[in-house]
């Protein structure tokens, strides 16, 4: 039996407890502080850009999984692309990038090159480094058990710090709560063992999700197979650290330039920059406050 069906079977909690040790345990316990959790086996997302069939299965999943509300049914006239963008709202987000109409000379008769669709499906790459986490001054954006990246909303306090730090531009403001939100990678479905939602509904293996080390392992040996077989623009994205970003927990095979997809070349935390701007703002106070000292001792 799968993990789906037993947690069906789970028998639900008793109700109508009269104010006994029971009943006080259940109104007092949500106020108590938990446990800090084990660290666990990290857990990631591999997603392989070359199967993507664009068909929003894992969008649907995500929003029917979390309860987020529609994105409209209105077309964006950006290709198939009706969502946009990651936002608070939505946590996954299909991109459609058309590469057609080029056209070459081919022996005096003009001849239409292949064109293709590159599809990719956007979320969270649940940095190893995050700099929201970083900038957030509340402490609402943990690095959890399975090393994800995950807003306690409770914690939050909309003041938008996270939104400004992520090169990535993933985390936006809900207009319902002015909270930030986005991907959780499915933590509460993790918690029982379960596989992310829209990994589980992705019908190509696009989408897929286990220990970041063996996605690792799987993807550069996808990457391999696919330049044996004449796809020589594979290549891997946020699976390594960069100079200036560490690497991602979800990553991506792509099979053009990372511009192409609307990701960063060279994405860059802003905290590496912190011990300069401190040194320029000390710098910057120095000549005036000079000047003031000069000023006041001539007065004297």
């Amino acid at each position: 039996m799968s993990r789906e069906l037993e947690l069906t079977e789970v028998a639900p909690l008793p109700g109508g407890e009269s104010l006994t040790a029971e009943g006080l345990e259940r109104l007092i316990g949500p106020f108590r502080r938990g446990a800090v959790p084990e660290p666990a086996e990290e857990m990631g997302f591999y997603t392989d850009t070359s199967v993507c069939i664009g068909c929003k299965a894992c969008e649907v999943a995500c929003k029917q999984w979390n309860q987020l509300p529609a994105d409209g049914f209105t077309f964006s006239g950006n290709s198939y692309d009706n969502t946009g963008a990651l936002s608070a709202e939505s946590w996954r987000h299909v991109k459609f990038v058309e590469q057609f109409s080029v056209w070459e000379a081919g022996g005096g008769d003009g001849g239409a090159m292949p064109g293709r669709w590159l599809m990719m499906s956007d979320v969270c790459k649940h940095c190893v480094e995050a700099p929201c986490q970083h900038a957030c001054p509340t402490g609402a954006i943990i690095h959890n058990e399975f090393n994800n990246v995950y807003i306690q909303p409770d914690i939050c306090n909309g003041c938008a710090y996270c939104i400004a730090a992520c090169p990535f531009g993933v985390i936006t403001r809900s207009t319902l709560d002015n909270h930030a939100h986005k991907c959780t990678l499915c933590y509460d479905r993790q918690k029982d063992g379960l596989v992310p939602a829209c990994a589980k509904a992705c019908p190509t293996a696009s989408i897929q999700f286990g220990p970041v080390e063996e996605l690792r392992e799987r993807a550069r040996t996808r990457v391999e197979e696919l330049r044996r077989r004449g796809v020589a623009d594979a290549w891997l994205y946020g699976h390594e650290p960069t100079a200036g970003y560490s690497r991602l927990n979800a990553f991506y095979l792509l099979l053009d330039r990372a511009s192409v997809y609307g990701l960063p070349e060279a994405p860059r935390n802003p905290w590496l920059s912190m011990r300069g701007d401190y040194l320029r703002a000390v710098l910057s106070v120095l000549p005036p406050l000079a000047v003031l000292i000069t000023a006041l001792l001539r007065g004297r």
